[in-house]
């Protein structure tokens, strides 16, 4: 059976450094056997990838990247205070916001981008929201909030 981290590198993928918090709260919190993360944007070294409402400035495509990009920026604030990322046994519950154009109403195929990354780390499913708003902060398209068992 192969670990977490043999499955990211057998994606190609090494988890990012845990991004610093934007505003008075911290990236994520340890409750019994439960890692809670903060909601967590598409940024690749501190940078946000792209800015925008989905069906507007961001394709579904792109955002379904972009909701990837977030997902891995949770696990690695999960990985980071539950002692690594093989020290995490599942994904329970992923949320992801989409930043939306009013029109647009296809939030759980930009969501799948995150949900397929983890169930690929993973191997296994989790239960799931897909959330249309009508911003996020700093004007980024998705962001990902993870609960994984430890």
């Amino acid at each position: 059976m192969t670990t977490p981290s043999e499955r990211l590198a057998a994606l190609g993928i090494q988890l990012p450094p845990v991004a610093a918090p934007v505003a008075a709260y911290i990236p994520a919190t340890r409750v019994g056997d439960q890692v809670w993360t903060s909601g967590q944007i598409p940024t690749r070294e501190g940078t946000l990838v792209e800015t925008g409402l989905v069906g507007r400035d961001v394709s579904p495509e792109v955002a379904a990247d972009l909701a990837r990009t977030a997902a891995l920026n949770a696990l690695a604030a999960a990985a980071d205070v539950a002692g690594g990322v093989d020290a995490i046994k599942r994904v329970v519950k992923v949320v992801v916001y989409v930043a939306s154009d009013p029109a647009f109403v296809a939030q759980a195929t930009v969501a799948n981008g995150a949900s397929t990354l983890l169930r690929d780390v993973f191997s296994s499913g989790h239960v799931r929201s897909a959330v249309g708003v009508a911003v996020l902060p700093l004007n980024a398209p998705v962001e990902v909030e993870i609960v994984v068992e430890v």
